[in-house]
């Protein structure tokens, strides 16, 4: 709180003023600790991602699998398929309703080109909802 002299009278008034002064400071000081620490925050580092800890979530009663085997040959549900087909099993399996989750899972030893080349033909075939399945594995 302020006080503000009053030239008229004897008293001390009090000034209802907010000091913005210390505010901007620590403002300008975050803004600058932000601009430092963000471009650290990106990490380049090579990984493997077979298994996760994560809950495994609720599955539907009739889940639609997408797999690819090491020998790079793909099967949606037990069906083996070529890729150039998968957006037509896709479309006969589903009833065409692209908003169908489509489970995808893939052998360990797939490499990842090949997993990106499917999930861009699953996406290239309108079907956008994409489940990763994976190991469940426990940390002790």
């Amino acid at each position: 709180m302020g006080l503000h002299l009053n030239e008229n009278a004897d008293e001390l008034q009090e000034n209802h003023e907010i000091n913005v002064t210390p505010f901007i400071d620590v403002m300008l000081v975050l803004l600058i600790i932000f601009m430092v620490a963000a471009p650290l925050a990106t990490v380049d580092v090579k990984v493997d991602l077979p298994a996760s800890t994560a809950e495994p979530q609720q599955r539907p009663q009739k889940p639609l699998f997408v797999s690819v085997k090491e020998d790079k040959s793909l099967f949606v549900g037990d069906t083996q398929v070529k890729r150039e087909e998968i957006g037509r099993l896709l479309d006969e399996t589903t009833g065409s309703k692209k908003d169908t989750t489509i489970f995808f899972q893939a052998d360990k030893g797939v490499d990842y080109a090949d997993l990106m080349d499917v999930m861009n033909a699953l996406r290239g075939a309108g079907y956008l909802k994409i489940g990763l399945v994976g190991l469940e594995s426990v940390n002790k």
